[in-house]
């Protein structure tokens, strides 16, 4: 109806802005734009050849205050191992200028099985993907165009390589997008992981993408649109068991599933305390007598966009943690390919629970939502800045990575410490 009709003169598309700030004066710069901050190399990547790394064990990048390089790099090596056989990809969104897509093209070229489950409506990106599938067309890809109801939304990586006579994989799965200009630019979770189990299940989402099935089974990977959401459901289910007991907290970027919803007020009435970080659109109020007294909501909103999505249950040995694609969003659950994993490696379970706590603890960029929907900003006697203690962090442990024989808590303790100095 002509009063939902809103008209604007402002352009639609703002990618002219980041032109304008390269030509901003000096005196200008200083007032608008944030310290330069270049994302460190992980101190979990040594130098050297990162698939040889992964093998021996996962490691978990932080984008941006991590490079996204190791990836990067991998893929290059693995476009000319002889001993890698095919390496296949969901692709949503990708740079003007993409090295993983050179690397790509060299791997097909020098004869590897190269497959790319690409999404054209990729919303503003729609042209920028015809122009890079052509190009790995063209060079050998094997280009696969998704599917006509369900967007492919997943962010996954497999290659597949031969060890003596064995068949074995390295996985990548990730929060954020292949994109080499995002990932200076939010907050993503990259997952790197030589675990056989984790591979078949790559390989068998791989095979039942080629084909059309929606409806594959997995082992450890979660999918939507079959069993992601039940999953979900099914792991909170665990949590209101519990009772008091219980222990939910999530990460994503929006909320308005209606039966995560309901799940949420099901566990807080059982007294599940329930942390929920969402950046965006959240469709649940926290606090409401009788159905979320035992729900926290906050939003933070820095100097980059959040963009990981993070799903935790329980605590201590039998705490459940999965990274992903999606949030709990009826369009990402029912209408979209979205692939979450489950972190199966301790030290990496440690340093994501590290990550959440600094987050709910941040009162500087973080916002509580209150019971009537409006959002407040935390008061505390000591700043955290979550996004500028992991910027500080990155730094730090590049500088001095810990010793083997420090445990990790104590580390970090020592790390805060000398960041608030």
């Amino acid at each position: 109806e002509p009063h939902q009709i809103f008209r604007t003169k402002i352009p639609m598309k703002l990618a002219f802005i980041f032109a304008i700030s390269d030509k901003l004066p000096e005196s200008m710069k200083r007032s608008l734009i944030y310290h330069p901050f270049t994302p460190q190399n992980s101190a979990h990547v040594q130098e050297g050849n990162v698939m040889r790394q992964v093998k021996k064990r996962d490691i978990l990048l932080y984008y941006p205050f991590e490079s996204m390089n190791p990836f990067l790099k991998m893929i290059k090596e693995a476009s000319s191992d002889p001993n890698v056989m095919t390496i296949k990809i969901t692709i949503y969104r990708l740079a003007k200028k993409a090295r993983l897509v050179e690397y790509l093209c060299a791997a097909a070229e020098n004869g590897k099985d190269v497959t790319v489950l690409i999404e054209l409506r990729a919303r503003f990106d729609e042209q920028n993907n015809i122009d890079w599938s052509e190009r790995m067309e063209e060079a050998g890809c094997r280009v696969i165009y998704g599917f006509e109801s369900y967007k492919v939304h997943s962010k996954i990586c497999l290659i597949t390589y031969r060890n003596r006579n064995e068949i074995q994989y390295i996985t990548q799965i990730g929060t954020g997008n292949y994109n080499e200009k995002t990932a200076a630019m939010y907050t993503d979770l990259s997952l790197m992981t030589a675990n056989p189990a984790i591979g078949k299940d790559a390989a068998e989402f791989f095979k039942n993408m080629s084909i059309g099935n929606l409806d594959g089974t997995y082992e450890h990977l979660i999918v939507a649109p079959t069993s992601l959401k039940r999953k979900v459901l099914y792991l909170m289910d665990e949590e209101i068991k519990k009772g008091s007991g219980g222990r939910v907290i999530m990460k994503m970027n929006s909320l308005t599933d209606v039966d995560y919803i309901r799940k949420v007020c099901e566990a807080s009435k059982a007294g599940v305390r329930v942390d929920l970080i969402v950046r965006g659109i959240c469709c649940i109020l926290p606090g409401i007598p009788e159905y979320t007294e035992n729900v926290r909501i906050m939003s933070i909103v820095g100097r980059y966009l959040e963009h990981a999505r993070i799903f935790s249950f329980g605590t201590g040995a039998e705490q459940k943690v999965y990274i992903g694609s999606a949030d709990m969003m009826t369009r990402n659950t029912q209408k979209r390919v979205e692939v979450a994993c489950p972190i199966l490696d301790d030290s990496i379970r440690r340093q994501i629970n590290h990550y959440l706590k600094v987050m709910l603890s941040d009162n500087v960029k973080a916002r509580v939502m209150l019971c009537d929907g409006s959002y407040v900003k935390k008061t505390a006697e000591s700043q955290v800045d979550s996004q500028a203690v992991f910027m500080e962090e990155a730094i730090y442990a590049k500088r001095v990575a810990p010793k083997e024989e420090r445990r990790f808590g104590e580390w970090v303790k020592e790390l805060i410490g000398s960041i608030r100095k």
